[in-house]
């Protein structure tokens, strides 16, 4: 359970410090009174942009001093605090237990955290990079160095655009980064791979029954050769592939080959249809039953549950399955936060409740001015 959160400086909060009075926590109020910016807040406290993507530099208060703090302490004694690196706008520090830690990936082993927000409400017509960021997220929650492979790939792959983009470039120098594009390439896939047989087996169980089930693939012809034949083996086609297609690539100034070239397949399960083919309310039934998939998943692999945050989880959703998530919610016992601007739907659920009102908490005779 996250315990205590504390903000300084962060979107429309001057100074907060905020003790949780419940496990499951209702935040509602009207558009742009500040109850996203909570789950924000919360997103950050593991490693990644937040459930928003949004810059770091974009999360300092209007009128502050520039930079932006957030820290939180958990009932197990955990504490994590996160914010703005003086002088580098667009990067921020951790602190885990008051200490730097060696990587952000110690971080992400400590806490997982998963959410859904209503642009995830596009991921079935989204583009294809939206869709592998989303997968992208769901690898990380359980295998943290997946980030790295991703980012070890996307940085190899620019220094070899540089280069070929040379009148005259060094081959062996060439080689050298397809050969780590090659071995980042597979692992990145590998991952993903294994997310989706894991998310798959958690869906096919029943985890999150009864909203719709649905499938997952991954369209990737990585994927589909380490389906066939060894890592090493897939590695080795990669380096010929890429250099083979120096001239093409040079031209184009990007990569033919890669996990950037990947995309999500989702369909429903029993129908076998494309998930982009369902009605708006049937996607998002399908949405919130990967995520909550993949909470179980989370919950059943690393022993604890993730922290779960669900901005505006109700829109598009009937009375039945309101009640179904509700049910859900509580079979599962996960830490969650919710957002809403309506405070009667969420009757049937478990939880404590707060107003927002223009970043004012109340609750009870809890209050709290920022």
């Amino acid at each position: 359970m996250l315990s205590r959160l504390t903000l300084t400086d962060f979107r429309s909060y001057a100074t907060l410090r905020f003790e949780a009075p419940a496990r499951r926590l209702v935040f509602t109020g009207p558009n742009g009174a500040g109850k996203t910016n909570l789950l924000e807040a919360a997103s950050l406290l593991v490693p990644g942009r937040g459930l928003r993507g949004a810059k770091f530099a974009e999360l300092a208060r209007q009128g502050g001093a520039g930079g932006w703090a957030v820290a939180a302490q958990f009932s197990n004694g955990l504490e994590i605090g996160t914010g703005a690196v003086e002088g580098a706008p667009e990067r921020r520090e951790f602190r885990l237990n008051g200490v730097k830690p060696r990587a952000q990936s110690d971080v992400a082993e400590q806490l997982a955290a998963v959410w859904l927000t209503p642009q995830m409400d596009r991921l079935f017509t989204d583009t294809a990079s939206g869709r592998r960021k989303f997968l992208d997220r769901l690898v990380i929650a359980l295998e943290p160095f997946h980030a790295r492979e991703i980012a070890a790939f996307e940085s190899a792959s620019a220094q070899r655009n540089r280069l070929l983009a040379e009148p005259r470039y060094d081959p062996s120098w060439v080689a050298g980064l397809e050969d780590a594009m090659a071995r980042h390439a597979v692992a990145a896939t590998a991952a993903r791979l294994g997310l989706i047989a894991r998310l798959n087996a958690s869906l096919e169980a029943g985890a999150a029954d009864p909203f719709p089930r649905v499938t997952l693939g991954l369209a990737c012809p990585i994927a589909q050769l380490l389906d066939a034949a060894p890592a090493l083996d897939v590695e080795d086609w990669l380096r010929g592939a890429l250099a083979a297609s120096r001239a093409t690539d040079a031209a184009v100034k990007s990569s033919g080959y890669g996990p950037q070239k990947a995309d999500l397949l989702i369909a429903d399960a029993q129908a076998g249809r494309p998930a982009a083919l369902s009605s708006t309310g049937q996607q998002k039934a399908m949405l919130i039953g990967i995520v909550l998939g993949h909470v179980a998943l989370i919950t059943a692999l690393r022993g604890a549950p993730p922290l779960l945050l669900l901005d505006e989880p109700l829109v598009h959703l009937d009375a039945q399955r309101r009640g179904a998530l509700f049910a859900a919610l509580a079979r599962m016992d996960a830490p969650a936060w919710l957002t809403g601007t309506d405070q009667e739907l969420f009757a049937g659920l478990d939880a404590a409740r707060l107003a927002v009102r223009e970043s004012l908490l109340e609750h009870q005779a809890f209050r709290l001015r920022l």
